[in-house]
């Protein structure tokens, strides 16, 4: 039986890399800052944006080396007619700019991944760029690499993709936008292999879960990698016999494996919520639906974060999301406790989701509150919301 390791680095017949463009030196672009902030506001919100990256060892100079999909007006290929498919980018492909005509959003997965079509639901006919890692796409949005990132937030079924949310922190870039997408997942295989063949299925753990039901009956072994469409993949390249993938009917057409069952989650209500990021905001409007995302963090203490959240209920602002994460580089808060020593909290940050624009009155009285009492507190985008049916 064929490893999962052994697929990561087995040939695909790639062509040559393609040198594109020239070199760029890589600064951060000037910020807007909203009109509402004080200016103790704003030193909080650049010092939170800056000083927190760690370095990676990636500045080596030299210019970026890019796949491109042999024919640009037919993105999707069959693996069985023509196995060229752009290479994800990493970190070492950070080192330099490329010259472009094309819209670029980044993405983190292989071709065939939701994220990639969350991408050009997003924007349309866009050039959707695969990303190893997330933090890949945060930084090639960073240098300059691409001009958007689209990346997973919250999933209806699994919950927050907690990852994301520290490197919302980390980096400086800004929400300009979400998108919702439906998640129909399929149970794939080698054309000529029946459902009853399969002994094991591999897919992201979260598409595992969601489809648990269905495979707990099949009696399958189910196994963990990370994207549902490099376990389209894996099972592509192999040409297993005994082991299916649950991915996307676009990851089927990709890889050229054969669909033996549709819509196998558990919840027909699986939904994905991801976050379009930028190098620098949009200016809110008034003219429709907005939702603002923040992060701030407090002081310990009883009702502080009861407090916190009043300066949002007193204004009748709708709260749509709240998340607590401990701080990453100070975890833990020491109280002295007289004689029983001292005692020991984690410190936490509180990221919140809100409908209302920061162009609105109501919610600039609001932040200007919770500035008076948060120690720590920054915008991280203002966006129109996505109304649209999945």
């Amino acid at each position: 039986m064929a490893s999962f390791a052994a697929a990561r680095t087995a040939p695909t017949h790639r062509p040559s890399l393609i040198t594109e463009g020239t070199r760029r030196s890589f600064q951060n672009p000037s910020r807007v800052s909203f009109g509402w902030r004080s200016d103790a506001f704003a030193r909080a919100s650049n010092e939170a944006g800056s000083g927190v990256h760690g370095n990676d060892g990636n500045n080596n100079a030299g210019s970026l080396e890019l796949n491109r999909i042999a024919n640009e007006s037919s993105p999707i290929l069959s693996s069985k007619d023509s196995p060229i498919l752009p290479r994800p980018l990493t970190a070492s492909d950070l080192s330099s700019s490329v010259d472009r005509s094309r819209y670029r959003v980044a993405y983190q997965g292989l071709p065939g991944a939701y994220s990639e079509a969350a991408a050009a639901k997003a924007y349309p006919n866009c050039e959707a760029v695969p990303c190893e890692l997330f933090e890949t796409a945060f930084d090639a949005v960073e240098r300059w690499i691409v001009d958007r990132a689209v990346l997973p937030i919250e999933n209806s079924l699994g919950g927050s993709i907690h990852r994301n949310y520290d490197l919302l922190l980390r980096h400086s870039l800004h929400i300009v936008g979400e998108v919702k997408y439906a998640l129909r997942h399929c149970l794939l295989a080698n054309h000529g292999i029946k459902i009853d063949e399969l002994k094991r299925v591999l897919s992201h753990p979260q598409a595992l879960a969601h489809c648990e039901n269905t495979l707990t009956k099949l009696g399958v072994v189910r196994e963990a990698v990370d994207n549902t469409a490099i376990a389209a993949q894996f099972v592509a390249i192999n040409q297993l016999h005994d082991t299916g993938a649950v991915a996307s009917s676009l990851a089927a057409e990709i890889y050229g494996l054969n669909i033996l069952a549709q819509d196998i989650q558990d919840d027909p209500d699986n939904v994905t919520r991801f976050l379009m990021l930028a190098r620098e905001p949009i200016i809110p409007g008034i003219n429709r639906p907005f939702k603002t995302s923040i992060v701030f963090s407090l002081e310990e203490g009883p009702g502080m974060l009861f407090k916190a959240l009043a300066v949002f209920s007193m204004r009748d602002i709708n709260l749509t999301k709240i998340e607590s994460r401990p701080q990453r580089r100070k975890p833990m808060r020491t109280l002295d406790e007289g004689s029983n020593g001292a005692a020991k909290y984690f410190d936490y940050l509180f990221y919140v989701d809100f409908e209302a624009s920061m162009a609105s009155q109501n919610a600039q009285n609001a932040l200007g509150h919770l500035e008076e009492f948060a120690t720590f507190l920054r915008v991280l985008g203002s966006y129109p919301m996505d109304m649209t049916q999945t």
